[in-house]
């Protein structure tokens, strides 16, 4: 295989047409470069260069092989600089996995600081549960994640983004939104309920439950995103306990009221990663948010 010394060699006489300049420009003589070119053509297997006592040219397999070698000392050139921006997180890939109710409160607030604390780093977006967010930052596939509580705290380090209330969700005009006040369990025995998965939105479900007594009887449909909530209650489907956040949703024909007991902020979100940070972009990200690194 060539060299770049090679390569560089070969560029200088083909830019020069003249080995003399050429080995001045390179700050060596002449014989050295000549047997530098001879060793590169047994290498490539064909003439490069055409040369007589009065002129040197390039064959057509030579003008070729100048641009190849021009596009590989770029490269070369420009490898030892990504591979310090890299190390210093200044560019790179950094993962992140995100609950989808984050997209309406967080998401987009984020990424913009993202984007001007990391303005070359690619960010590759993934809607995942928080269960799923936990396994890929566990198997290296995530690096950063948006998700609910509870995580283990041995494994990962954490910063609490943002809080928010529950609202119960009801059809425009519905009786319930006449009541002008908040809305207790009492008002609800009768109410067909959309509500949260037990094993899919999780989190959710064990807020509710504790929350509001929920009886069996009064669900209706069982689902795991809030945007899928939102809007069957549009349809008149029932009513849902959502968080503030799914009024930025803007979907026609829903009311949002508040709960009796919920005047607190019970709904976290939380940015989670593994206490060991491999990712350099993905500590400097967290150093410039302040979220815990020195």
């Amino acid at each position: 295989m060539f060299t770049f010394d090679q390569l560089a060699g070969f560029i200088a006489v083909a830019e020069e047409l003249h080995f003399g300049r050429a080995a001045e420009r390179l700050n060596m003589t002449q014989p050295p470069l000549s047997r530098q070119i001879q060793r590169l053509e047994k290498i490539v297997g064909t003439e490069l260069l055409e040369r007589d006592n009065r002129k040197v040219e390039l064959t057509h397999a030579g003008k070729a092989f100048l641009e190849e070698a021009r596009r590989l000392m770029a490269l070369a050139e420009r490898a030892p600089v990504a591979a310090r921006r890299i190390a210093s997180g200044r560019s790179g890939l950094l993962r992140i996995g995100f609950t989808a109710a984050s997209g309406f409160s967080i998401l987009g607030p984020l990424l913009e600081e993202i984007a001007g604390i990391l303005p070359d780093v690619d960010v590759d977006l993934q809607e995942l549960v928080t269960g799923e967010q936990i396994n890929g930052l566990l198997t290296g596939q995530l690096d950063l994640g948006l998700a609910r509580p509870p995580f283990d705290t041995e494994a990962f380090d954490s910063h609490l983004l943002y809080r928010e209330s529950i609202l119960l969700a009801v059809p425009s005009g519905h009786r319930l939104a006449g009541l002008k006040r908040s809305i207790t369990h009492a008002d609800l025995i009768d109410e067909r309920i959309i509500m949260h998965s037990a094993s899919d939105a999780r989190y959710f479900y064990d807020l509710v439950v504790r929350l509001m007594p929920i009886r069996h009887e009064n669900v209706v449909h069982t689902v795991s995103q809030i945007l899928t909530m939102v809007s069957l209650v549009a349809a008149k489907r029932g009513v849902a306990f959502v968080p503030h956040s799914a009024k930025v949703l803007g979907i026609q024909g829903v009311e949002f009221l508040d709960l009796a007991g919920g005047e607190g902020e019970p709904v976290e979100l939380h940015a989670i990663w593994r206490r060991k940070v491999e990712n350099p972009a993905l500590r400097r990200l967290l150093k410039e948010l302040s979220f815990g690194l020195e």
